[in-house]
């Protein structure tokens, strides 16, 4: 059983964030530990409000996990100031753990931001040399790179310049797209397609963290890259189509449909 960190933002609704990633590590056989960067008040429906949490809490908590448990792979999300992205890769470039997986969460699908804009910088110098790939989607590819997004061509003209800034692979996430939900891997020289239709759903509440954290756990237990993703991106179809209808906005995902089924239960 490896062991999974999360570091990123608690989502008190259970749908997105620290509790995502911790659901999807039980899913796919791994032990889930948790870093929290911010609180957030948020349901199906939206963020209302947020709060940070001390850049040396933070800290802390890496440094207690680290200090104590053998660490097999690091997934980050939420780390919305520049104070809490320091925080973060000053104490992980001490222990240098591999793989990390950097989910850039810089806006919510609300619309709420959850990345101030004055952090992009440090988020960008910062943890994308040390992150062995970064899951940015669409709308996110496009605020870090200034490339509008509307095809396969311009994924791939934004995977390439976001390589250029330090992380060993990228993938960006085409779920925004218009008539498929095609993701772009690049690893510096070959890109690779994962082809995906969309799922006419409103239940999508944190899909992105449960990729990147479904990504994470396969490369901790040694799938290639390319690999790992092809596999998380099956398994978040199956969380989508097997969602539980939860909430009267975007709905959470089902991560342990498998367990569900096995059991003879039904969301």
């Amino acid at each position: 059983m490896k062991h999974l960190l999360t570091i990123a933002g608690s989502d008190c609704s259970g749908g997105a964030g620290i509790q995502a990633d911790l659901k999807t590590f039980a899913a796919l056989g791994g032990y889930g530990m948790s870093v929290i960067t911010a609180v957030t008040a948020q349901n199906t429906r939206g963020v209302s409000a947020s709060q940070d949490l001390r850049p040396d809490i933070v800290a802390g908590q890496i440094e207690a996990v680290f200090e104590d448990i053998q660490v097999d792979g690091v997934k980050i999300g939420m780390v919305s100031c520049t104070e809490t992205i320091l925080a973060v890769s000053d104490t992980l470039k001490r222990f240098q753990p591999v793989p990390i997986v950097l989910d850039p969460v810089m806006v919510s699908k609300s619309g709420y931001n959850l990345l101030s804009p004055d952090a992009m910088d440090a988020l960008v110098n910062r943890l994308f040399p040390i992150a062995t790939m970064i899951t940015p989607n669409i709308p996110e590819a496009t605020l870090l790179t200034g490339i509008p997004i509307e095809t396969l061509t311009d994924m791939r003209q934004a995977a390439q310049r976001l390589y250029d800034l330090g992380p060993s692979h990228v993938l960006v996430k085409g779920g925004h797209l218009a008539d498929n939900a095609t993701d772009v891997l690049f690893d510096g020289s070959e890109f690779r397609h994962f082809p995906g239709e969309k799922i006419q759903t409103s239940h999508t509440h944190g899909t992105g963290c449960t990729l990147s954290s479904a990504i994470t756990t396969f490369l901790a237990n040694a799938s290639p890259p390319a690999e790992a993703v092809d596999r998380a991106k099956a398994y978040v179809t199956e969380c989508i189509a097997n969602a539980p209808g939860i909430g009267s906005g975007t709905g959470p995902l089902n991560h342990l449909f498998a367990l569900y089924r096995k059991a003879g239960l039904t969301p």
